[in-house]
């Protein structure tokens, strides 16, 4: 087994799980991402460059994913960085679309530190992406702030069960330069206007926030939200 940083990023095809995993692939570590699909998931490794390899992996089917991380050997550093996108209401409420949700960010992402956990050494760490709609609901964020509220509660269990290895959750606000929030000009002005710092969170913001809570060996089973203030005001 090689002595370079074995770094497993669980979506990392797009937006800041693929963002995290470049910045590994360039400091020279072994880099394995997964997304939904094969075809997609390899092409993007192969984007990356690098020591990167792509593993097909739907988190909205559990029962698989001991069966889809097979192939994985050891992990230092694991980052949870799957969504599963969903505008649900309660008085339009849509059931199929918020389980699809809630078994990626809870389920699944539990499902994956189950099959993992064996291979990760006593000084391994995990990052679980949240996002702030836990402590800011809007209209159609029913689901989202649900999953979000059990991201933080289960990173607390998962330090607690899981030790000495560290477990730790980001929660960013608006993450400006993502695909998703990219074409979406007046949303991305209104969280940099909040923001105490008046500029947006960017994807960089994040990567050098999920490796400090990767790295720092002191900081275990915690929350960090990651808003520029926002949540103060």
């Amino acid at each position: 087994m090689s002595d370079r940083t074995q770094v497993v990023v669980i979506g990392g095809t797009s937006g800041l799980g693929r963002h995290f995993a470049q910045a590994c692939a360039e400091r020279g570590n072994d880099v394995v991402i997964t997304g939904r699909t094969e075809d997609r998931t390899k092409a993007v490794a192969h984007e990356i460059g690098g020591r990167t390899r792509g593993l097909a992996l739907d988190l909205t089917d559990p029962e698989q994913i001991e069966a889809g991380l097979a192939d994985v050997r050891r992990v230092d550093r694991l980052v949870l960085a799957a969504v599963n996108r969903d505008h649900n209401t309660v008085r339009d409420y849509r059931p199929t679309d918020a389980t699809r949700l809630l078994t990626v960010k809870l389920t699944g992402y539990t499902a994956v530190l189950h099959a993992l956990a064996p291979r990760m050494p006593e000084d391994a760490a995990a990052v679980l992406l949240g996002g702030l709609a836990s402590h800011r609901p809007y209209p159609g964020s029913t689901t989202v702030t649900t999953a979000n509220g059990g991201i933080s509660a289960l990173v607390r269990t998962l330090a607690v069960e899981l030790s000495p290895i560290r477990v730790n959750a980001l929660h960013p606000s608006i993450v400006s330069d993502t695909p998703f929030w990219s074409d979406k000009p007046g949303a991305r002005e209104a969280a940099a206007t909040r923001a105490l710092t008046k500029r947006p969170v960017t994807m960089q913001d994040c990567t050098e926030a999920i490796s400090f809570l990767l790295e720092n060996r002191s900081i275990n089973g915690i929350n960090l939200n990651i808003d520029g203030g926002d949540v103060l005001i």
